[in-house]
């Protein structure tokens, strides 16, 4: 090994910098930098002691609390590689996840010991608690072992190409594949989002309500806040009252989230005593429409930048940014060392790239993308072709460099054989002043092939007629654009990062 680098030295630098600073605030704990890094260092030489080495894969089933940061920087610092473990799997696909990554060890929190034991004993893990006193089936608490060692003097070296996290997909397209992510994918995006796309100010608060186990809140929220000297505030579930309420007794300036999370804030906000001072917000994991920005801004007073990335590209590939300019309805300019550009989208086997104002599919090429699929070279060949990553999203590039998403490749809905983009359609019906919500997919029809279907929230008290929203439709959209069937619901179902899951209504509405 020569040059080294690990993500772990995100916190060690930062407890070397600002050991007295508060670093992380859940309820009424409060640590700063240099407690947080003492704490890591004992859990990573009880890693050791149980046998964890480098390179070995360790997963990690905790919710957005303080244990999460804590085990995270403990594996890395252990040597080895994290692997998170979404939190609403059941035992069989966590089973999965488990057997698919080699995971040498489970670090599971005590509210999820029942789901991961089944998972663990399928797969022959073994299984650590986060808490304190062992679980049932487990080998001990970590940090009552912590307790028994003495904390590793620092880090484990790793090689920058070295394995740092793998995360799994989603598995829209079947079982979910790990995306391994390297010790520099992982410093270098942190580090612009720390310093360079939006520049932050060592002491700012920023809310940790995304999922940690998810690379958005992960990357974004806890390394880049570190990273920058920041202090994260954790909420371990997300409520958009309680979100405006912790942020202002905490004097949090930095909130990140997802669209659902910016419609929630807005509503809230009317019912809220104080709403906090925001500096910088952003909003990421599907497009935002632009009624939600706008509303947004007007209630909080302070801009939200939208930005665009995958796990698979760290997650951070483009964004708007105050260098270059923002433009609602786009997700800005690629981050500094990225190229993001659109290429044909039936030329599997190669890169073809497009002019200016050309609609394909989005690629990036930089430090952000990842190594490969763990296991799997097939999909890995199929994804990284001619050194780009082929992410699957629709897109253009205009002659400024501003980049617009239009669709997931796999949610266009082709309608008689016309393309209809469902987040074209969903902007077009958030301007009726009696749907809250919506998301569109398409449903099998043997006359069109696929038809628009609309599945509606209502406002608050509102009582929508499905004939008058299609007419509103009718007047917005081209012919083949308009829903021919709306659906009302009283809730979108959300994954664990408050995205819509398309293909749970899909399966819905069949």
């Amino acid at each position: 090994m020569s040059a080294t680098l690990s993500l772990a030295s995100v916190l060690a630098e930062s407890a070397r910098r600002r050991p007295r600073q508060t670093a992380l605030v859940q309820g009424d704990l409060r640590l700063t930098y240099a407690e947080v890094w003492a704490r890591a260092r004992a859990q990573a030489a009880a890693l050791v002691r149980l046998g964890v080495r480098p390179g070995d894969r360790v997963a990690l089933l905790c919710p957005n609390t303080a244990e999460f940061p804590l085990a995270y920087y403990a594996v890395l610092a252990a040597g080895g590689v994290v692997v998170p473990v979404h939190l609403l799997l059941t035992a069989p696909e966590m089973e999965h996840v488990l057997r698919d990554g080699e995971a040498a060890v489970l670090l599971c929190h005590p509210l999820f010991a029942e789901v991961a034991a089944q998972a663990a004993e399928a797969a022959g893990v073994r299984v650590c608690s986060l808490g304190r006193g062992p679980l049932p089936g487990s080998d001990g608490s970590l940090p009552d072992l912590a307790e028994t060692v003495e904390p590793l003097r620092t880090f484990v070296g790793r090689a920058p190409e070295d394995p740092a996290v793998v995360f799994y997909t989603s598995g829209t397209t079947g079982r979910p594949k790990g995306a391994v992510l390297s010790h520099l994918n992982l410093v270098m995006n942190a580090t612009i989002n720390a310093f360079d796309s939006h520049p932050v100010r060592p002491g700012q608060v920023a809310l940790g309500a995304l999922p940690l186990f998810h690379i958005f809140g992960q990357t974004v929220s806890l390394n880049s806040t570190w990273r920058a000297l920041g202090t994260l505030v954790l909420l371990p579930r997300f409520d958009p009252a309680q979100a405006i309420e912790l942020m202002a007794a905490e004097d949090v300036t930095i909130f990140h989230g997802v669209p659902t999370m910016y419609f929630g804030l807005v509503e809230a906000a009317e019912d809220a005593a104080r709403l906090p001072e925001l500096e910088l917000c952003i909003s990421g994991g599907a497009a935002l429409p632009r009624t939600i920005l706008e509303s947004f801004e007007a209630a909080f007073g302070t801009p939200v930048y939208e930005g665009y990335g995958l796990s698979e590209t760290s997650p951070t590939a483009a964004v708007n940014q105050p260098l270059f300019g923002t433009r609602a309805g786009t997700v800005g300019h690629a981050i500094w060392g990225v190229e993001v550009e659109i290429a044909a989208p039936d030329r599997p086997d190669e890169i073809e790239l497009l002019p200016p104002g050309s609609l394909g599919e989005i690629v990036v090429r930089g430090h952000n993308v990842f190594s490969g699929y763990l296991g799997n070279p097939d999909a890995t060949a199929a994804a990284l072709v001619d050194g780009w990553f082929r992410t699957g999203d629709l897109g253009t590039k205009d002659s400024e460099g501003f980049v617009t998403i239009v669709d997931r490749l796999k949610d266009m809905i082709i309608r008689s054989g016309f393309n209809v983009y469902p987040t074209e359609v969903e902007e077009a019906l958030l301007a009726h002043p009696q749907i809250a919500e919506v998301a569109v997919i398409g449903l099998p029809d043997p006359v069109t092939g696929e038809e628009v279907c609309a599945v509606v929230v209502p406002a608050p008290g509102a009582l929508p007629d499905a004939e008058e929203v299609v007419a509103f439709a009718r007047e917005r959209l081209g012919r083949h654009k308009y829903p021919r069937r709306v659906e009302f619901a009283a809730e979108l179902p959300l994954g664990p990062s408050h995205k819509v899951l398309k293909r749970e209504l899909r399966r819905r509405y069949l």
